[in-house]
């Protein structure tokens, strides 16, 4: 059982909080909840204590003899602020210890989640952003906000993400940050979601069946270590995986122009999505009538190599400057033709994954075989895409933190 701190700020969010807490107690975790003095305007200490069953405190001299202001951080393997507000970010930015929840913040030892909540106003000002890069900087898993309908008619980025996402950050960072040794703290990941579609008329498609699940399950794992985690999603109709910058598109190229784009500057770069490997010369601006009778074949040409050119144009920076992963749906097992495929890349890990009999597209769960360029290969058996995608991980952060 862990102990969960969930700090409370002074935000209308106060209330999805509540939910929050329900699903880490029934995940069997002990949790204490820290709001600020101005947070319980929203929700009352009552409601807090009876979803806890904890008591409830906000400033340090409640129950003093037990020195709460640096047991309780001491004692914690988790904090999750939900939602931190602007003030609040300010003054754990500047380590201030005003109240409870601030002073517990100094003296936690443990991965601290702050998942802010405010207008977009005040989440874009300058300040609020140079005190999330301090925070994210000392470590802190900062998720950023979801956009959608804030406060009255308002919307814009600043909404806090929901309950399920930040349980899942939650639990996945306990599970993978026991030791720190897998934090991917002031990071940058980069992964590419989903399938391209490339148009033959304005209502047909060459695609595939890549639903982005496993694209996205990267994402979550990367914001759970820390990381500052960009998805190039290609025809994806999930959720945005909480805490990451979501960059859509359609086609290859379209792809192929925000990968090479987002690829400077980022650490790690995965690529799960599903590309098409080829795309019509032309492309009818009408719909192709029945009545016309059959089509005539449809010519082809050859997209970009995505991955390709993105170990390329990593490789002239050097073999330190990035580690990239690829993907490689399969419907066989030939290892020759794996490794053939992985050294025709140039990446340094070749995720091989195949598909077909209830396998790898639209399934919650995946298996694979990782070969690395350096002649290793590592077998991940069938499991969720979500601990596939950590133990991937694990492996690029080890190529990363030798």
């Amino acid at each position: 059982m862990s102990r969960v701190i969930l700090g409370v700020g002074a935000g209308i969010a106060a209330y999805k909080a509540c939910e929050l807490l329900r699903r880490l107690r029934e995940a069997g975790h002990q949790v204490r909840v820290i709001p600020t003095g101005d947070a319980l305007r929203f929700v009352g200490a009552p409601t807090w204590e009876a979803l806890s069953g904890e008591p409830v405190a906000t400033d340090v001299w409640t129950s003093v003899e037990e020195v709460p202001h640096v047991r309780l951080g001491q004692g914690a393997d988790l904090v999750v602020v939900a939602p931190a507000t602007a003030d609040l970010l300010a003054r754990a930015a500047a380590g201030m210890a005003s109240d409870l929840l601030t002073a517990t913040l100094l003296t936690a030892r443990c991965p601290v989640i702050f998942a802010p909540a405010m207008h977009t106003e005040m989440w874009e000002h300058p300040a609020t952003q140079a005190n999330v890069a301090t925070l994210r900087a000392r470590g802190a898993i900062v998720v950023d906000p979801a956009a959608g309908r804030l406060t009255g008619s308002d919307s814009g980025p600043g909404r806090l993400p929901e309950p399920a996402a930040l349980f899942e950050i939650a639990e996945q960072t306990l599970s993978s940050l026991t030791d720190r040794a897998g934090s991917l703290a002031s990071r940058r990941v980069l992964i590419s979601a989903g399938g391209t579609r490339e148009e033959l008329d304005p209502v047909r498609f060459l695609g595939n069946w890549s639903t982005g699940r496993q694209g996205y399950a990267f994402a979550r794992a990367a914001v759970a270590r820390g990381a500052e985690v960009t998805v190039v999603a290609a025809n994806v109709e999930l959720p945005d995986p909480a805490g990451a910058k979501v960059i859509p598109v359609v086609s290859a190229r379209e792809m192929h122009a925000a990968m090479l784009a987002e690829a400077p500057g980022a650490d790690i770069v995965v690529m799960t999505a599903a590309v098409a490997d080829y795309r019509p010369v032309t492309r009818s601006e009408r719909k192709i009538k029945k009545e016309a009778g059959p089509p005539s074949p449809v010519e082809l040409t050859e997209n970009p190599d995505i991955l390709a050119d993105l170990a390329a144009r990593r490789a002239q920076s050097g073999p330190a400057a990035q580690v990239v992963v690829g993907f490689a749906a399969e419907t066989d097992t030939d290892p020759d033709a794996a490794r053939a495929k992985l050294a025709r890349k140039g990446c340094d890990f070749l995720v091989v994954n195949q598909v077909g009999n209830g396998l790898g597209f639209g399934t919650g769960d995946n298996e694979a075989v990782v070969l690395g360029a350096d002649g290793s290969s590592a077998v991940i058996g069938r499991r969720s895409k979500d601990a596939l995608a950590a133990a991937v991980l694990d492996l690029a952060a080890a190529r990363i933190f030798p």
